[in-house]
């Protein structure tokens, strides 16, 4: 079992700064590959960032290539989103997900075994 919480959301203008931290709990976070989701209001979870265990790459959508970086800290249980020149486009609720690790399909929601509270960031124009 892991618990996942979330924090770091907020509300920032456009082209600043925030960064997302995920908490998890539990003795078995190696075992687990992560990723970013956000929602918004009427829209499926979407697919933000993610850690492939396999290759050792992370990937992203398209939209926040260059601009948001995720990374891990396994000594602490965290994963960070560090998101940067953010656009208002960018708001909405931010979830971190695990996954087994062997499960490569880090884009996919039905992938993830476990999932946090969510964290609300709104991007101001």
């Amino acid at each position: 079992q892991v618990q996942l919480v979330e924090s770091g959301g907020g509300l920032v203008q456009a082209g600043g700064s925030l960064r997302l931290s995920c908490a998890a709990s539990g003795r078995t976070f190696s075992m687990y590959a992560m990723g970013w989701f956000r929602q918004t209001p009427g829209k499926e979870r979407e697919f933000v960032a993610g850690n492939n265990w396999s290759d050792g790459r992370a990937y992203y959508t398209d939209s926040v290539k260059g601009r948001f970086t995720i990374s891990r800290d396994n000594a602490n249980n965290t994963v960070y989103l560090q998101m940067n020149r953010l656009k208002p486009e960018d708001t909405a609720v931010y979830y971190c997900g695990a996954r087994w690790k062997w499960n490569g399909n880090y884009a996919a929601t039905y992938a993830y075994n476990y999932w946090g509270q969510g964290t609300q960031v709104t991007v101001s124009s």
